[in-house]
């Protein structure tokens, strides 16, 4: 219901914004097709460019404006954040459609960019000729690609892998995995469990990936055109995940991971679970010794997969944090200017939370100083570059609509809530699908 909630919300918002947009649809457009800069001498004070992100100021992105403004006085950036849940989207979504000050923004996933691409307030970066955006990052950007064309600069190298507390691992005689299964994973959880805690600890934002990378393979819609939402690889992981919810214990039960919110960070980190289930942005935690102190070293194994045959499975990865430029900016080329220093260095501090730069132009080295910063001993370096830089294995960028994934997760609590078997959610996921794919066509 919150989703539709959210969706609903968006689209009044579209609706009224348009019906009262008369009075400055001519100024939007005299601004992009000039490219949106103010006229040479027409004022003496700086041009300001707001950018909206979702990562802490601290953790980045104020060092980045920071040394931006400090070599261009012409141009100066301020930095606003917006926490990335759907509170935070949907308070981006309004700043947009309501013509607050933005003029670059961040999106985390394909399917937010759709909605702002059909806003009309992505702009279409075709226009500008003297970057090439798929020479630059590599053939992984054209996961990004609508319809053909960039409506954003996807900037870093997104990696999602299991941290593991290797003093754990080497105290149970248990390898570090770089190829491992579902199965395997439950069995190092129970082998790792404390006495009071949970071997496995997952963070909800990557939760529903399992079945997002197996069906990227499948296909979420069977050749007939109905729902693939009854794979067995969805019954796999509703029943795994069950499993070491009730019969092991070894992973929080979902009602109990929602209703307390459990900072599962704090808990891997406070070395109270052995193993998190996250994304890179964890770095930005646990090199933070003054609010997160450890007294171990972390390691690092790719996603589990549901499948035996890693070739039938295509994990998340590949490129994130997708900056677009507002449409209806009136500084549409200097953003693009801005833009382009941030992807090609100009991010590097953004590595001191797990955040590497795409481009192929960025000093790797210095992006690797500053993502471990003086606590390189404290990880294990050859996992960590394994997950980040090696592992050569395929990537998805999640991009399935978000009606789609609201029913999926609506269907999945309600079974690891216990008020329906596996059967009957994935009977369900199917029946709502189908309807889905019916109204769609």
């Amino acid at each position: 219901m919150k989703w539709i909630t959210l969706s609903l919300t968006f689209v009044m918002l579209i609706g009224i914004l348009s019906a009262c947009a008369g009075g400055s649809s001519e100024k939007g457009d005299n601004q992009q097709n000039n490219g949106g800069s103010k006229e040479n001498g027409s004022s003496s004070a700086p041009v300001k460019l707001m950018m909206w992100g979702g990562v802490p100021p601290e953790s980045g992105p104020q060092a980045v404006v920071d040394a931006w403004n400090k070599e261009h006085p012409e141009v100066q950036v301020e930095y606003v954040r917006f926490v990335n849940d759907d509170d935070g989207n949907l308070k981006l979504d309004t700043a947009l459609l309501t013509g607050q000050n933005v003029d670059l923004f961040v999106n985390y996933t394909l399917t937010q960019t759709q909605k702002r691409i059909d806003a009309g307030v992505a702009l279409d970066l075709s226009g500008f000729t003297d970057y090439n955006i798929l020479e630059k990052m590599g053939s992984n950007a054209e996961g990004w690609q609508v319809n053909g064309k960039f409506y954003g600069m996807p900037t870093t190298r997104s990696a999602f892998f299991v941290a593991l507390n290797k003093d754990a691992l080497d105290a149970a005689n248990l390898p570090v995995p770089k190829d491992w299964t579902w199965d395997q994973a439950r069995e190092y959880a129970k082998t790792l469990k404390p006495a009071n805690g949970y071997g496995l600890v997952q963070h909800m934002e990557p939760f529903i990936d399992p079945i997002d990378a197996a069906l990227t393979k499948e296909g979420y819609i069977k050749a007939d055109g109905t729902s693939n939402l009854d794979s067995p690889s969805v019954t796999k992981w509703l029943e795994t995940m069950n499993g070491m919810m009730t019969a092991d214990q070894t992973t929080p039960p979902l009602g109990e991971q929602i209703t307390s919110k459990i900072p599962v960070e704090n808990v891997f980190l406070a070395g109270e679970s052995p193993m998190l289930n996250i994304g890179a942005w964890l770095l930005r935690s646990s090199n933070n010794f003054t609010d997160f102190p450890r007294d171990f070293k972390i390691a690092f194994a790719p996603v589990p997969r549901l499948v035996e045959n890693q070739a039938d499975y295509i994990p998340r990865g590949g490129l994130g944090d997708y900056i677009s430029i507002n449409a209806k900016s009136s500084y549409t080329k200097e953003a693009w200017e801005f833009l382009k220093w941030y992807a090609d260095g100009g991010m590097a501090p953004m590595a001191s939370g797990g955040r590497l730069p795409a481009s192929k132009d960025a000093d790797q080295e210095e992006m690797l100083t500053n993502l471990l910063g003086d606590k390189a001993d404290t990880y294990d370096k050859e996992s960590l570059m394994y997950v980040l830089f090696e592992d050569k294995t395929p990537t998805h960028v999640r991009e399935l609509p978000q009606e789609v994934t609201d029913l999926i997760t609506q269907e999945y609590e309600k079974y690891f809530l216990g008020n329906q078997d596996a059967s009957q959610t994935t009977a369900n996921m199917v029946k709502r699908h189908n309807d889905y794919l019916e109204q769609t066509k």
